[in-house]
C-alpha cells in the first residue's frame, strides 16, 4: 500500500508542477528546476507503471489458476 501512496503522491506532485509551468509566470531558473523535477517524477512514475504492466502480463500468461473469477468482474 505504501508504494501505491507514493505513486499517488508523486502523481499529485507532478500535476502541481505542470500547473505551475503552464501558468508561465515563473523566472527561467525556477521553471528549469521544476521542469527537471517533473521529468524525474515522470520517469519514476513510468517505471512503476511498466513494472505493474509486466506483472499483469505475467499473471495473464501464467498457466496457473488466476486468483480471481473473470466472470464475476464482467459487469465492472
Amino acid at each position: 500500500m505504501s508504494d501505491n501512496m507514493d505513486f499517488e503522491k508523486n502523481m499529485d506532485k507532478l500535476e502541481e508542477i505542470v500547473k505551475k509551468l503552464e501558468k508561465g509566470n515563473l523566472p527561467l531558473e525556477e521553471s528549469f528546476k521544476l521542469f527537471k523535477e517533473g521529468l524525474l517524477l515522470s520517469q519514476k512514475l513510468n517505471d512503476v507503471l511498466n513494472d505493474i504492466e509486466g506483472k499483469i502480463t505475467m499473471l495473464i500468461n501464467n498457466d496457473e489458476e488466476i486468483p480471481f473469477n473473470l466472470e464475476e468482474d464482467k459487469d465492472v
